[in-house]
């Protein structure tokens, strides 16, 4: 049974119903059990665990020291292009914006990747628009071949691909792909992504089931939080997260909580996901799953992120820009979205020693 199959045997209503019925003595369950059901999360991010946060964060402490040790491990995304075939009304890149576009040559791309080699990066987030007509699977060959000689590790999020294509970047060099639901809400995904194959929801939905196939060696999940109830929306990534490691066994796996940031022509939120909320998913993620890694960018605030170092988090990025050429090639092009922490890349790295942690340059996999 696939996931899609799985999937289908749920419905949204029931299972928000289900979460915001947990009592504190479900949530209680949940904090003394040694291995956490589906269940079980859907207790840790109901309301009734709210006066469990503190425990739960010191549960999540523990959990990831004991498995990651007091390491952040830092990365930085590397836009490729914003050029888009499809129309998404919370992102920058939409084709309906009217904004300059750009997909960076073979020049551009080695002299972004030298700037952020220079500043100290081993892992790199290959990152476009989707337009299958300009950034495809040879353009995605092309940048690899250029990179690969530079970095430890080449992780990508780009438009959802065909098995056979994942197996080709598989076999290129791609270490890690990304690729988030957004909402698993089918009833108004649609209303979200009303044109482009981003449109077709089962596409989407059975994209990390293709990369498992293709053995791709880590596979990330997100939704992105404030299109829908995030209690409701994460359950359904926490099943997929489930589903898949009970499959694709022998990859690894990361789940990214990007909350929505101001961009050109978006809408806004839905829901508001406050940072003790997603304070809270987080430490419920490190509990229900204690291996999976967690991951948290620039899209969120310097004192967030600062206080949720020690808490659950593994993976963080620094620096960052979110336009194509953004660190030096063209630093005007419009970027995808706002970030919120704009510190640079050595002060962050001293906040996360100043609490007694070390910088990770490279994936765990090679770090250990």
């Amino acid at each position: 049974m696939n996931f899609k199959e799985i999937f289908d045997t749920y419905t949204w209503d029931d299972i928000k119903s289900s979460i915001y019925s947990k009592t504190a003595q479900d949530v209680e369950q949940a904090l003394h059990r040694n291995k956490c059901t589906l269940e079980d999360f859907k207790a840790l991010i109901s309301p009734a665990a709210d006066m469990y946060l503190e425990q739960m964060a010191q549960m999540s402490h523990r959990h990831t020291q004991k498995r990651f040790g007091k390491t952040i491990q830092l990365y930085a995304p590397l836009y490729l292009s914003n050029e888009c075939n499809n129309i998404c009304t919370y992102c920058g890149f939409s084709f309906d914006n009217k904004l300059k576009r750009k997909t960076l040559n073979d020049a551009e791309l080695l002299t972004e990747a030298k700037y952020l080699l220079n500043e100290g990066f081993k892992h790199v987030l290959l990152v476009t628009g989707e337009a299958n007509y300009i950034v495809n699977l040879p353009y995605f060959l092309n940048a690899i071949k250029i990179l690969k000689p530079l970095f430890s590790n080449i992780t990508i999020e780009v438009q959802p691909l065909d098995e056979d294509e994942y197996k080709t970047l598989h076999n290129a060099g791609v270490y890690s792909v990304l690729v988030y639901q957004e909402t698993y809400h089918r009833e108004v995904y649609k209303h979200y992504h009303p044109k482009g194959k981003k449109s077709n929801f089962n596409y989407r939905l059975e994209t990390p089931d293709r990369i498992g196939n293709a053995g791709i060696h880590k596979i990330g999940l997100g939704i992105l939080l404030g299109l829908e109830d995030w209690r409701t929306d994460s359950f359904f990534c926490a099943l997929h997260l489930d589903y898949l490691q009970r499959n694709y066994w022998k990859s690894k796996y990361s789940i990214s909580f990007p909350r929505m940031r101001p961009a050109e022509g978006i809408i806004e939120p839905n829901v508001v996901v406050s940072d003790k909320e997603l304070t809270q998913l987080i430490c419920a993620y490190r509990i229900f799953n204690p291996d999976v890694e967690l991951s948290v960018s620039t899209r969120e605030s310097e004192h967030f992120r600062n206080n949720i170092i020690p808490l659950g988090v593994t993976s963080m990025s620094a620096g960052s820009k979110t336009n194509p050429g953004g660190y030096v090639v063209d630093q005007q092009a419009l970027e995808q979205f706002e970030i919120s922490d704009e510190r640079s890349v050595n002060d962050f790295s001293n906040i996360i020693k100043e609490q007694g942690y070390e910088v990770v340059w490279k994936d765990w996999e090679n770090f250990k």
